[in-house]
């Protein structure tokens, strides 16, 4: 969700037509049906309302619940208990299996719960009834059965899993969602189940991630995670970085129909995870089926619409997946595809000539082989390639004068899993291909003028960029010492180099006159190239001394090839629980983190030397041309700056984050959080012009004093009216402030024209006051509503003079404030003409 820069509220409803069919198990498949749009003023407004009241009025939403049964009528009641049954014929009983209980006489929403500590669940006051139990816990084989409730009857009913993989059987444990099993949990999780409700104009995890508390896109259309840039934090799919090698931004996408939970965390205090200096996103993928299984989703195309008539396609986004044993028991494999084709406009600037077109696919292709019940072997190809023209269009910068950006590559992983008596060894090895590109739209100079850009984009550059990462961790078997303990050890080896081209023409910057005001020209090659390796290990415990306090404690250790020669990171956090039935969680953590060294930085000195020109009103130069140079600025021991064309910026980006928050479950509808955060980020690259004590020739210098802070309050609730609804609002108050000429804000996605001396201030992306809310709501006639409401305030600005230097204070501006209604309607129902 971008600012627009004025007022807006906006209404998207998306419908979508999904097919899905599993040949095994002979299902009918599913289609979404689409609802046709809604024409007339009167209609919208109606429609408006009605959304707007499903949000701030659940109670509304839930009132078509289940029908109150009458007291004098025994209710029904079904319970059991969920095991695990191990090759052997053990029996084990699992908490925090999640039991899904579907009433098929009613036609309701299904219920939930999740299985305790002795492997119990109970649903209590059914009514007569067919109702069905099913368990799908990643794994295992699937648990269905079909239960017809007498009146007043008491139905026991186990539930005995079968092992399908090794790979997740040996993390079963972490399910379980109480205390003594996570003091650090995610800031949020989204699971496969979640995201065909989620009102996204686009099928991607990262249009799902500003969803989500704490992460919000700026007006670049960059992700902010804890006040920081994505470039600053990380993505880890299935334990693997994925990220572009060069600049660390999330540019590599993975087919939704793949992904099987998506956490986002802001305080990630496991010592196993480091690398970054912001946020952290992990995404864990599907394991392959057991029994084949095909889908198809999202195969009808948006249409755009202009006076009345249709003047082409908005959007067509086709995703599939197929995935079953190649051997049975043996060896399994999937695939998942999806392909992008979307015309996205942009306000302020006129038609047809306000788009940015947007085409690429993503593919994922995983291949599980079952060697033992005790190990397990899995191979996965990422392949991915996409294309934006206009990328970075706005009311000021129109489509001559945009960047084309691009990019292509593959992530190919080898994960291996083999369960030892004394524990389990897990590793992991990647290999990354990232190939990108950004060029503009012809060879004309860059135009500044006081009221918009014109002419083409300065700067066309080219990267192939490689990676290998390798990832041991050993899980020791549980330990019995003042409690219990999970203990795990690793290391992580991350080498990664890169060899690209950067070509830059002359930037002119205009008066309102029209007379030339200033002239950056370029010299040099421009031929880059960096590497850097990176080396970390890591001891990590979890320990549960009492059923009511749980301690993460871990230790990382790295060592990098440019940068920090050595950086100790320690890491606590806990869990407490103020009262014996849980119900009150008092969690408390901070934690030291290192950020890699950008590639970026490895390479500045090779970029174009600027050489800046300066003109009066009558076109005559003043005084001479003056260059450049690119050079590290660092200190010696006298505290003096001393500038070199080395290679190393000699350290990297440290962060100190501490957190504490209050979970309240008040009963089983309505949960409180309420929680405090504060970050701290030192030794941030800085690129800014330079006069250094020890030369008189002025330089393009990038250091390592830029720095930020940012603190956030947040107070949320998580309520569910009943069977047939689910509302979550968060409130979130936060301020960010900073050095704001980082390496990320000058080069990040494109090299910027103008490169300002640095100054402190407030951030581009801080937002002081948030409101989101989002709900998932069963309407009758099997219909289902999501509603996504962001109320923010406005992004910051800066008023700029002819040379674009700061007029007053940076960032002292706002726009006004944003708000949007984002809402997806459909309806599952049988496609009888697939059926099988």
């Amino acid at each position: 969700m971008r600012d627009l820069g004025q007022p807006a509220a906006r209404i998207l409803a998306i419908a979508g037509m999904n097919i899905k069919r599993t040949r095994a198990e002979n299902c009918k498949p599913e289609i979404l049906d689409p609802v046709p749009p809604v024409r007339s003023g009167n209609a919208r407004l109606c429609v408006s309302l009605f959304f707007a009241a499903c949000i701030l009025l659940p109670g509304a939403a839930s009132a078509q619940g289940p029908v109150a049964t009458d007291p004098e009528v025994p209710t029904s009641q079904i319970r059991g208990t969920v095991t695990r049954i191990d090759p052997q014929g053990n029996s084990t009983a699992l908490e925090g299996v999640p039991v899904t209980l579907g009433d098929s006489t009613q036609n309701t929403a299904p219920m939930s719960t999740l299985s305790g500590a002795d492997g119990g669940f109970q649903f209590e006051g059914l009514s007569v009834g067919t109702y069905s139990l099913e368990v799908n816990l990643k794994g295992f084989k699937p648990f269905a059965k079909t239960i017809a409730l007498q009146s007043g009857e008491l139905h026991l009913q186990d539930i005995h899993l079968e092992i399908e993989s090794v790979a997740t059987s040996i993390l079963v444990q972490a399910q379980a969602d109480t205390v003594t099993e996570h003091s650090s949990d995610p800031n949020a999780t989204l699971t496969e189940q979640e995201f065909p409700a989620l009102p996204m104009a686009q099928q991607k995890y990262s249009e799902a991630l500003p969803t989500i508390p704490g992460v919000i896109r700026s007006l670049d259309g960059t992700l902010n995670i804890k006040g920081q840039s994505e470039s600053q934090g990380m993505l880890l799919v299935d334990s693997g970085q994925m990220i572009d090698p060069v600049t660390g931004s999330f540019s590599v996408g993975v087919p939704l129909a793949s992904v099987d939970t998506l956490n986002v965390y802001e305080t990630p205090y496991n010592a196993q995870y480091g690398g970054f200096s912001g946020g952290l996103t992990t995404i864990e993928t599907k394991a392959p089926p057991s029994r084949w299984q095909y889908s198809l989703m999202d195969f009808v195309p948006g249409v755009r619409g202009k006076n009345g008539q249709i003047v082409g396609v908005s959007a067509e986004t086709p995703r599939a997946f197929v995935g079953g044993p190649l051997i049975k028991d043996k060896l399994n494999i999937s695939e998942s595809f999806d392909y992008t084709i979307k015309n996205h406009p942009v306000r302020g600037l006129p038609w047809p000539v306000d788009e940015t077109r947007i085409r690429g696919f993503n593919s994922f292709t995983d291949l599980q082989a079952i060697l033992s019940t005790r190990h397990l072997l899995t191979g996965s190809v990422v392949a991915f390639s996409n294309h934006t023209q206009f990328a970075d269009i706005s009311s000021l910068l129109p489509q001559k004068a945009s960047s084309n950006t691009g990019s292509k590559g593959a992530y190919v992983t080898i994960n291996d899993s083999y369960q030892l008596e004394s524990g389990t060894l897990l590793t992991m090895f990647r290999y990354s291909r990232f190939d990108s590109n950004a060029y503009g739209q012809g060879s004309e100079p860059l135009l500044l003028t006081p009221e918009a850009r014109a002419g083409n984009a300065f700067n066309n550059w080219k990267r192939t960029a490689n990676q290998f990462q390798a990832s041991p961790v050993f899980q020791l078997a549980r330990k019995t010492w003042h409690g219990s303990h999970d203990i795990e050890v690793g290391s992580n080896i991350v080498h990664q180099y890169y060899d690209g081209t950067s070509q830059s023409r002359p930037i002119m910057l205009l008066r309102e006159d029209g007379t030339l005001a200033e002239r950056i020209d370029f010299q040099g090659p421009g031929v880059l190239n960096g590497s850097g390796t990176e080396v970390s290990e890591f001891v990590q415990d979890h320990w549960v001394p009492t059923a009511r306090l749980a301690v993460d404690a871990g230790i990382r250790l790295s060592t990098q090839s440019n940068g920090r020669s050595a950086a100790f990171a320690p890491r606590l956090g806990l869990a407490y629980s103020l009262d014996r039935a849980n119900k009150t969680v008092l969690r408390l953590g901070a934690g030291v983190f290192y950020d890699r060294v950008s590639l970026l930085a490895t390479s500045f000195t090779q970029n174009p030397m600027r050489v800046v020109s300066l003109y009066n009103s009558t076109g005559s130069l003043i005084g001479q041309p003056v260059a450049f140079q690119n050079v590290f600025v660092d200190w010696n021991s006298l505290g003096q700056p001393v500038l070199n064309a080395g290679r190393d910026p000699g350290t990297s980006p440290r962060n100190f984050t501490w957190n504490a928050e209050v979970d309240r479950e008040v009963n089983s509808r309505l949960t409180l959080r309420f929680g405090y955060l504060q970050s701290q980020t030192s030794d941030l690259y800085l690129v800014a012009p330079w006069t250094g004590a020890s030369t008189s020739d002025p330089v393009l210098g990038l250091s390592h004093t830029g720095n930020s802070h940012y603190r956030e309050f947040q107070a949320g609730v998580h309520y569910r009216p009943g069977r047939r609804g689910d509302l979550t609002v968060t409130y979130l108050h936060s301020r960010s402030k900073g050095s704001l000429s980082t390496l990320s804000d000058a080069y990040i996605p494109v090299e910027q024209p103008i490169i300002r001396p640095n100054l402190n201030g407030y951030l581009d992306s801080d937002v002081p006051n948030r409101l989101l809310a989002s709900g998932i709501f069963h309407l009758p006639g099997g219909f289902t509503i999501s509603p996504v409401v962001d109320l923010h305030t406005g992004f910051r600005y800066s008023n700029l003079d002819v040379l674009q230097n700061y007029v007053g204070t940076p960032n002292s501006q706002r726009f006004p404030t944003y708000f949007s209604l984002d809402t997806k309607v459909y309806r599952d129902f049988p496609l009888p003409a697939f059926a099988g």
